[in-house]
């Protein structure tokens, strides 16, 4: 498995797309039901399978990337040969940026002493995608990329 397997409720969310994928290898809810029961490893490999396939499909799509963390946020940008990525880091310990009131703090004193903005880009080392998904699994969500648009802007880059 080249990611990790979706969870219960990604499955549920997409119960539709698993039928058509099973249909596609000409697999039936009867046939389903007896992989389920007398071959789990099968049954467990078509779910990673169908969970590849449809981390392929997001991460190959994705465009932007974000990770909050207490005093750090991470913006992400990225097209198919590199990645770019701003870091803004308080400088004040008890801003949380985890929270609505740390980025209120953040909007008011972003072109202050107390803000600190980075900007780096890279090319990927590997597969583009992987290197995404690790980032994932680092705690980034995929965005609309309007905050890293706005601090691209703001930067001049």
């Amino acid at each position: 498995m080249k990611y990790s397997r979706l969870t219960k409720e990604q499955f549920e969310e997409l119960h539709q797309e698993f039928i058509n994928f099973l249909v596609a290898q000409q697999i039936d809810k009867k046939e389903w039901d007896e992989i389920k029961e007398k071959k789990p490893q099968l049954a467990d490999q078509e779910l990673d399978i169908f969970s590849d396939l449809i981390w392929e499909g997001v991460l190959t799509k994705a465009n932007y990337l974000e990770h909050y963390s207490k005093n750090h946020i991470f913006l992400f940008s990225c097209d198919a040969q590199k990645i770019d990525t701003i870091v803004i880091k308080s400088l004040k310990q008890d801003v949380d940026f985890l929270s609505q009131k740390g980025l209120q703090w953040l909007s008011d004193a972003v072109f202050t002493d107390e803000v600190e903005v980075k900007y780096g880009a890279k090319e990927f080392d590997s597969d583009r995608n992987t290197a995404l998904f690790e980032i994932i699994q680092q705690g980034a969500i995929l965005s609309e990329g309007v905050l890293y648009e706005e601090f691209k802007e703001m930067l001049k880059l």
